[in-house]
C-alpha cells in the first residue's frame, strides 16, 4: 500500500477494498462516519490513474453512500480531494449533518455546517470508542450489496 493509506491506518482501519481503492475509517472523525477513499496505486495525479480505477471509483462511491446511509442518515456528503500533505490520490469523505450527532455517548458536531467542513475539529476517541465506531461502520458496509 502507499504511504497515504498507511498514514490513515491501513489495514486496521479498512472497511472496504476494491480492485483499485481502499475505504478506511478516518482516524480523526471531523464528522461522524468520516472516511478516507484512497487509490491503492502510488500515483499522485487523479488523471494518472488507470482507466479501470475511474470505473471502480463509481462502484466504491455507491457502496460508501449506501453504507453511510445505513449507518446514520446524513444530510449531505462531501468528497474532498486535497492531497497537499499526503500526495497519493485520495478523498476525505465526510457525511454532513445539520445537527450534532451522538455515537456511544460521544458528541460529533459538524463544525463547518452548512459551509466548508472543519477537518481539524474532531472529538478525541478512546481506543474503545474508535473500535466500537469501526465495528458499526464495518457492519453497515457488510449489509450493503455489491454495487
Amino acid at each position: 500500500m502507499n504511504p497515504t493509506l498507511t498514514k490513515f491506518g491501513y489495514p486496521q482501519t479498512m472497511l472496504l477494498e476494491t480492485e483499485h481503492w481502499a475505504v478506511l475509517r478516518r482516524p480523526a472523525q471531523a464528522t461522524l462516519g468520516a472516511l478516507i477513499l484512497g487509490a491503492k496505486s502510488d500515483v499522485t495525479s487523479f488523471a494518472a490513474l488507470p482507466a479501470g480505477a475511474h470505473a471502480d471509483l463509481a462502484r466504491a462511491t455507491r457502496r460508501i453512500e449506501a453504507a453511510l446511509r445505513r449507518f446514520r442518515p446524513f444530510d449531505r456528503i462531501n468528497y474532498l480531494m486535497l492531497m497537499m500533505v499526503d500526495p497519493e490520490v485520495h478523498f476525505h469523505v465526510l457525511p454532513r449533518y445539520a445537527m450534532a450527532q451522538n455515537f456511544g455517548g460521544v458528541e460529533f458536531p459538524d463544525s463547518g455546517w452548512p459551509g466548508v467542513p472543519d477537518l481539524k475539529s474532531a472529538p478525541v476517541l478512546t481506543d474503545g470508542e474508535a473500535h466500537d465506531l469501526h465495528r458499526a461502520l464495518a457492519h453497515a458496509f457488510t449489509q450493503t450489496a455489491e454495487a
